[in-house]
C-alpha cells in the first residue's frame, strides 16, 4: 500500500480535506492531526475499516477507541442517556482535549467499544480534524496513529516512521499543540470518574464536577484480565525500546544517579541539564508541565537513537497537567519507579 500524503497548506487545504473524507467514506483509514496527538481515523460505523485500524497498529482488540465528533447533534447519534453534568462539561471543554465515556446508542461498530456497553466520545480542538469530520459527515473512531505500545505521534514524521505503507493517507497538519492524549472521564458511574488524565486537568474538571473521583489505575497498574473502560489504562504504553525507569527525587539526587552510570541516558528537565554529564534529552521545564506534555513523546522516541542500555526519566509533579505526563511515563517505564 502506498500512503498518500495530504498537505494542508493554503494551496492544498480544501483538496486534502475532501480527499481524506472520500477515503474515510470508502472504508479507508487516514492519519489526521488533532490538538493532542495524531489519530488514525476510520468511520465509527464501519466494522471492516476499524479492523484495519487495529491491524495497522497491532492494537489489542479489548482496548476501546475514542469516537471523534464535530457537534452536539453528532454526540446524540453515538451516545444516549447523557447526564446534565456531562453536557455541562461538553459545553465548557469542547472542542478540546476532553473525552466522555457514556452509554452508547448501538450505532457505532461493536469493536469501537471493545464489547462494552459504553462509548468514549470527544470533539477535537483542531480545525483540520473538525473539517474532515464535517466533510465526511460521519463520526470517526481514532486511536493514536502509531504502532501499539510505542510513543504517541505528535508530528507527521512519527506517523510515517510507524505506519507508512500500512495506511491509506496521512494528513499533514504540523506539530500537535498539547502533546498528550485527551482527558477521559466516565459519566456512567456515580460519582463521575477520571480514567485518564490529559490536557484538561482534574482541578479544572472539579470546578464543574466537584464530586469527581480519580481511578486508581491512573497511578498504578490495573489487575490482570481487568476490562478497561478507556484507552491508555491497561497495557504498557508509549514505550521506547530502551529499558526505561521513572525516577522521583531532587535534581541533585537525579544527577548523582545518572552520572554514576556511563551506560545510561537521561531524560531530564532543563533545570537538571548542567548537572548531568551523561547523554541526555531535555524535555521541558520542571515548573511548566505544559512544556513537558508538549515534548514528552518526542523525547521517548529520540532516546532509542542514543544507543544506551537504559534510560532514567526525571518524574514530573503529579499536579495539573503534570499528572498526565506522569501517567504516560509510568506506562512507558512499565511501572518501574525509582524513589530517591
Amino acid at each position: 500500500m502506498i500512503t498518500e500524503k495530504l498537505l494542508t497548506d493554503e494551496e492544498n487545504y480544501k483538496k486534502s480535506i475532501a480527499e481524506a473524507a472520500k477515503i474515510l467514506n470508502n472504508g479507508g483509514i487516514v492519519a489526521i492531526p488533532t490538538e493532542t496527538v495524531y489519530g488514525l481515523a476510520a468511520s465509527a460505523y464501519d466494522e471492516k475499516a476499524i479492523k484495519k485500524v487495529f491491524d495497522a497498529k497491532g492494537r489489542p482488540q479489548d482496548n476501546p477507541l475514542i469516537v471523534h465528533i464535530s457537534s452536539i447533534d453528532m454526540l446524540n447519534e453515538v451516545a444516549c442517556d447523557i447526564p446534565d453534568t456531562a453536557l455541562k462539561c461538553a459545553r465548557k471543554f469542547w472542542p478540546g482535549p476532553f473525552t466522555m465515556v457514556l452509554h452508547k446508542t448501538g450505532k457505532t461498530a461493536e469493536c469501537v467499544s471493545a464489547g462494552l456497553d459504553t462509548v468514549a466520545v470527544r470533539m477535537p480542538g483542531n480545525k483540520i480534524a473538525i473539517d474532515i469530520i464535517n466533510e465526511s459527515g460521519i463520526p470517526l473512531a481514532a486511536p493514536s496513529a502509531n504502532v501499539s505500545g510505542s510513543p504517541s505521534p505528535t508530528v507527521p514524521a512519527h506517523v510515517q516512521a510507524d505506519l507508512d505503507g500500512k495506511i491509506d493517507a496521512i494528513v499533514f497538519g504540523g506539530e500537535c499543540d498539547i502533546g498528550v492524549e485527551s482527558t477521559v472521564v466516565s459519566f456512567c458511574c456515580n460519582p463521575p470518574r477520571l480514567l485518564r488524565p490529559g490536557g484538561i486537568t482534574a482541578e479544572q474538571l472539579r470546578e464543574t464536577v466537584p464530586e469527581l473521583t480519580v481511578d486508581k489505575a491512573v497511578l498504578s497498574e490495573p489487575e490482570k484480565n481487568q476490562r478497561v473502560e478507556s484507552p491508555g489504562m491497561k497495557y504498557k504504553h508509549y514505550a521506547p525500546k530502551t529499558d526505561s525507569y521513572l525516577v522521583e527525587g531532587s535534581a541533585e539526587k537525579f544527577a548523582e544517579l545518572v552520572n554514576a552510570d556511563e551506560s545510561c541516558a537521561a531524560i531530564c528537565f532543563a533545570e537538571d541539564s548542567e548537572k548531568i554529564h551523561t547523554q541526555k534529552i531535555v524535555y521541558g521545564n520542571c515548573n511548566d508541565e505544559k512544556t513537558l506534555a508538549h515534548a514528552v513523546f518526542s523525547a521517548l522516541r529520540r532516546v532509542d537513537s542514543l544507543g544506551c542500555g537504559k534510560a532514567y526519566i526525571h518524574a514530573p509533579s503529579k499536579e495539573g497537567i503534570g499528572l498526565a505526563v506522569y501517567n504516560r511515563l509510568l506506562r512507558a517505564c512499565a511501572f518501574k519507579v525509582i524513589k530517591l
